[in-house]
């Protein structure tokens, strides 16, 4: 993923076969149909056609390919595609042999049974699982006849939103394989007119630019790409295509009126409020910086170099504060302080010398920024027209000082009263966001969650961007009282440089020649009351029928859906708000948190088909349906080979470290609890005639500070020492050569004692290490296998032909890089040391470099009882 923020993404449906009487029914997707003998000429997809009309900044996007079963026996064909976690679906149907199969929107709970229902006869599964930071995947199968054919259809809408003074569409397009019939098209319409539409892909060469055809009138914008067969080609002999990239439409509107555009149609309106020109107010922000245990490694890098970048970047009339916390509180100064090159200077000096200690207490910190901009405010040290927020970085849970959530939200509230915003940055994934996202709405702020990436530096930069240039605060817009009814939100704490206020409403009276709109900010009149003219769309727009339905009804019930679901967090409010979002997401067809789409498949030669479920994604559902890391299996044994076993995913990942005989490498620590698991690498008695250097593991050293363990363990002996007299270790020897090791209230672990033939002329004995039980760490675990301890999240395709024809290459999506991978085995040697269990795994060349935070070298260490 880049830094952007795309606001509108879509990524091409892949189709994918595999046979209809394959019990395993493994996913072969249609960008990597060629690894699959004879399958490649079965299904042929006639037509793949990407529409989205823009009708004021609320998209419609309706997706459509047919697919054809070219195959002598039916087969079972897949339909994929990514769509914007903040798009809503609509409606998806399926064409089989003249006969529509269509999704119907229900109740959560009443699809729920019927799901579970299909569960428990073995003949379902759901449609939607997350897809990268900003997407989810919607994917569904059927069974077509020989020589028939099926089209899908996917329909979702969103509303856009405009950030760094632009909208953006972005089509993800990677089919790996020629369509006949391909087709993007995009047509906008804005009544308010459009400034500029830019249209580009980061995959077109010179040959292919014509291909864009844009047309830009006042209000209407038509952009397509239709490249032909030929077009698609890499070579001209090549049947592979070079489509493989983002297609990418930017756009602005016109903006004449201080006062926005307000559009209305059909009895309800919506209100577009951006006010050009207006000069940025100046702002007073605290950076809440978590420097726990848990952010040691790339975060705390990573988290030091934004924070030299955005500290540049503060406006020279801007005020700000930086408070360091762990388990204790460390505020650079006492007060806020003037942007001044000096200032800035010294606190860049300052965040130079952030390490990572202690644990994490988010309550007091957040109430030190708190009482900071407070006491400013009360002696007069900041200007008056000016806006006060805080921004919160963590990556870990609340363990120090008051760890109840609701409490901390509820403090944090309360001090805040309406007066600051509050914005929080999580970063990781151990991160309890959605306590994240509810602290920072209730004090009229946004969540976002950082990922564990290369390019966490450009997004933590990229959010103060988004922040860093108010242009109102206390912004309240007013309508006449009797005119209007059922408002979405219509306070907001600041209108930011770039960006857009959006509401709408439902009209009392349909004809209304004159609409007054009342503009407040800082509880001063921004703007006299005035009349707005009314959009007539019949008269701009001759041609209504291409523009899809009553599109200010469907954006009022957007945003209305969307403010309930967050009301949802409010006690007072929950029941009440929940009933009418869930009102409202089946009267519009609307897939939400409180909906799923059921999609009835045609029978088989088998019997009937169960129903298949798309739900919208949250948070908190992705949170709940992650794998649980405690469930997971790390070892490291032989040359040396590491491997993450995840039997939940019945799949496993592997990576090696190469380097010279003697070199330690930090295995395990755990700075919170003072544990530490450190490797010595041995190597072969001689260089083998191939003249490779074989290297193992031949010594570990344990130490446990709290419990006074020290540890050590090699081919030949086991050392043990320990403080005091009470027993914090325990140790039990097999006879079948391995050691458990159990450090009370922390890890468990097996160490395994590889022999060797004593006149073998090469190898020689090596150990084993096995992690068994790491649940009781602390979040800022971390090491060459401990930072695995959190879990790992990773998606794998475009399977391809590798080198040996046994061991296929894919492409995975890991931590935010994109890495070639190979299908490989590993052996598991915990029941059955001689032989060994090989286990199918994903091969992460050049040292695990990319599944690995920072490099190989960032982990070595100079002794065995050693941190650095």
């Amino acid at each position: 993923m880049t830094i952007r923020d795309p606001l509108f993404v879509v990524v091409l449906f892949l189709f994918c076969i595999s046979s209809a009487k394959d019990m395993s029914r493994s996913l072969i997707c249609y960008q990597c149909m060629y690894f699959v003998a004879h399958s490649v000429q079965m299904v042929e997809v006639l037509s793949v056609t990407v529409h989205c009309t823009v009708a004021s900044r609320f998209t419609h996007t309706v997706m459509t390919s047919t697919a054809l079963n070219k195959a002598n026996s039916s087969q079972e064909i897949f339909f994929e595609v990514d769509l914007p976690k903040t798009a809503f679906i609509t409606n998806f149907s399926m064409e089989i042999e003249g006969q529509i199969y269509v999704g119907v929107v229900n109740e959560k709970e009443q699809a729920k049974k019927q799901y579970e229902k299909a569960v428990s006869s073995g003949r379902t599964a759901g449609l939607v699982k997350a897809s990268g930071r900003k997407m989810e995947k919607f994917s569904v199968s059927v069974n077509i006849a020989a020589e028939s054919n099926v089209t899908f259809i996917l329909t979702y809408e969103e509303l856009l939103q405009r950030k760094f003074g632009k909208y953006e569409i972005l089509t993800r397009i990677n089919p790996k394989q020629l369509v006949e019939n391909f087709q993007i098209v995009a047509d906008i319409y804005e009544p308010q007119g459009i400034a500029f539409v830019d249209a580009h892909a980061t995959f077109l060469s010179n040959e292919l630019l014509p291909l864009v055809e844009k047309t830009v009138t006042d209000n209407k914008a038509h952009i397509s790409f239709s490249p032909t067969l030929d077009q698609q080609r890499k070579c001209p002999e090549c049947d592979g295509s070079l489509i493989n990239g983002d297609f990418i439409i930017k756009y602005d509107v016109k903006r004449a009126s201080s006062l926005g555009d307000i559009q209305i149609v059909n009895g309800y309106f919506v209100h577009f409020f951006a006010p050009p020109d207006l000069p940025r107010i100046r702002k007073n922000v605290v950076f809440v910086i978590d420097r726990s245990g848990s952010m040691a490694g790339p975060k705390m890098i990573q988290t030091r170099v934004a924070m030299e970048s955005i500290l540049s970047d503060v406006h020279p009339d801007d005020y700000f504060g930086i408070i360091l916390f762990d388990s204790s509180i460390e505020p650079w100064k006492q007060s806020l302080t003037k942007a001044t090159e000096e200032n800035v200077d010294e606190a860049i000096k300052f965040v130079r010398q952030i390490y990572p200690r202690g644990t994490t207490n988010i309550n007091d910190s957040v109430m030190k920024a708190i009482h900071m901009l407070q006491d400013d405010r009360r002696n007069k040290k900041l200007p008056e027209r000016s806006v006060d927020m805080i921004i919160l970085l963590t990556d870990g849970m609340p363990n120090e000082g008051e760890s109840n959530l609701q409490r901390i939200q509820q403090n944090v509230c309360e001090a805040i009263g309406g007066n600051m915003t509050l914005f929080c940055l999580g970063f990781g994934d151990d991160v309890d966001y959605s306590f994240l996202d509810v602290m920072a709405k209730q004090n009229n702020g946004v969540a976002r969650r950082i990922y564990e990436a290369s390019d966490a530096t450009l997004q933590l930069q990229g959010f103060y961007d988004e922040v860093a240039s108010p242009l109102l605060s206390a912004v309240d817009l007013r309508y006449p009282d009797n005119a209007v009814d059922s408002l979405t939100p219509h306070h907001f704490s600041q209108l930011f440089n770039g960006s857009e206020i959006v509401v709408a409403g439902r009209l009392s009276e349909n004809d209304m020649d004159n609409f007054l709109v009342e503009v407040f900010a800082n509880g001063v009149a921004l703007l006299a009351f005035c009349s707005t003219y009314v959009t007539d769309w019949d008269v701009i727009y001759p041609e209504k029928d291409y523009i899809f339905g009553d599109f200010t009804e469907r954006l009022w019930a957007y945003l209305t859906i969307q403010q309930l679901l967050e009301t949802r967090f409010e006690q007072m409010e929950k029941s009440n708000a929940t009933a009418k979002a869930l009102e409202m997401s089946l009267k519009y067809s609307f897939v939400t948190p409180l909906t799923s789409m059921v999609v009835t498949k045609p029978e088989t030669e088998d019997g009937p088909s169960g129903p298949l479920i798309a739900d919208k994604l949250t948070e908190e559902l992705l949170y709940l349906t992650k794998p649980s890391p405690y469930m997971y299996i790390f070892l490291l044994d032989g040359d040396p080979h590491f491997m993450i076993e995840l039997p939940e995913r019945e799949d496993a990942l592997c990576f090696n470290i190469n380097d010279s005989p003697g070199t330690i490498f930090n295995l395990v620590k755990d700075p919170s609890i003072g544990l530490l698991v450190n490797g010595q690498t041995i190597g072969d008695k001689m260089v083998a005639p191939d003249g490779k250097v074989n290297t193992y593991f031949g010594r570990l050293g344990v130490v446990h500070h709290s419990l006074g363990v020290r540890l050590e363990v090699t081919t030949e002996y086991i050392t043990l020492s320990q403080d005091g007299q009470k027993v914090n270790v325990d140790l039990l020897l097999t006879k079948d050569r391995s050691v458990k090791v159990t450090l009370r209230d922390s890890v468990k672990f097996v160490i395994l004692l590889h022999k060797v033939w004593k006149m073998h002329p090469y190898h020689q004995d090596y150990l084993g290490f096995y992690t068994l039980d790491s649940h009781l760490l602390s979040p800022s675990v971390h090491g060459l296998l401990g930072q695995f301890y959190h879990g790992i999240e990773f998606e794998v395709g475009d399977q391809r032909p590798g080198e040996v024809p046994e061991k296929p290459d894919a492409t995975m999506y890991v931590k935010g890089h994109q890495l070639n991978v190979t299908r490989g085995w590993q052996r598991d040697f915990r029941k059955d040391l001689k032989r060994g269990k090989n286990v199918p795994c994903w091969f992460i060349h050049s040292n695990g470099t990319g599944l690995i935070d920072g490099s190989a070298e960032d982990y070595i260490v100079s002794g065995l009882f050693k941190t650095v």
